[in-house]
């Protein structure tokens, strides 16, 4: 990653993964990872008795599944806590299916997608912030897939910045250009 931040591994658990160039993505393999997560949670629905509808997608380097439906609000919980933890679940059953750590994301309701929106306007506003008093910011806490949407949105603005602190209290810094 260019992307001029210090927290390569965010969406990776912990681990370093280098990105691969978009040529070499297997994109068979990541349509796998969809159908197997995608019928774990077909699963997970039927056994609570939710209704919802799955879509499968592939974006960049990564598998996408997302739920959609009418009553959904259970499986996304306070602050998507229940949704980051059915992520979770669901890598596993990948990672069981196929032998492989998956990077798949899991949405449900469009959750995701509004957190993006607005953690990329929360990334953009300390960005300008930073570069007119050219002072760090910290930010408040956030989980990884946060974490990564806001040091997208400081490098898009031109600015650095890194994760610090222990989960789950981890956050970003924004940092002054050198």
């Amino acid at each position: 990653m260019s992307n001029g931040n210090t927290d390569h591994s965010e969406e990776s658990g912990g681990v370093a993964v280098a990105e691969a160039p978009e040529e070499s993505i297997d994109i068979e393999a990541l349509e796998h990872e969809g159908d197997i997560a995608a019928d774990y949670i077909e699963g997970l629905l039927d056994i609570a008795d939710f209704d919802g509808d799955i879509d499968m997608d592939v974006e960049g380097d990564r598998a996408m599944v997302s739920v959609v439906g009418a009553t959904l609000d259970e499986l996304i919980g306070e602050n998507g806590e229940v949704l980051e933890a059915l992520q979770e679940l669901t890598r596993l059953a990948v990672h069981r299916g196929t032998g492989n750590r998956s990077r798949l994301m899991l949405d449900v309701g469009g959750y995701r997608e509004g957190r993006r929106k607005a953690l990329a306007r929360v990334g953009a506003d300390a960005a300008a912030e930073v570069a007119k008093s050219g002072e760090p910011k910290p930010l408040e806490p956030m989980t990884p897939f946060e974490r990564k949407v806001v040091h997208d949105a400081v490098a898009a603005a031109g600015l650095r910045s890194e994760s610090e602190g222990e989960e789950p209290y981890r956050y970003v810094v924004v940092l002054p250009a050198d």
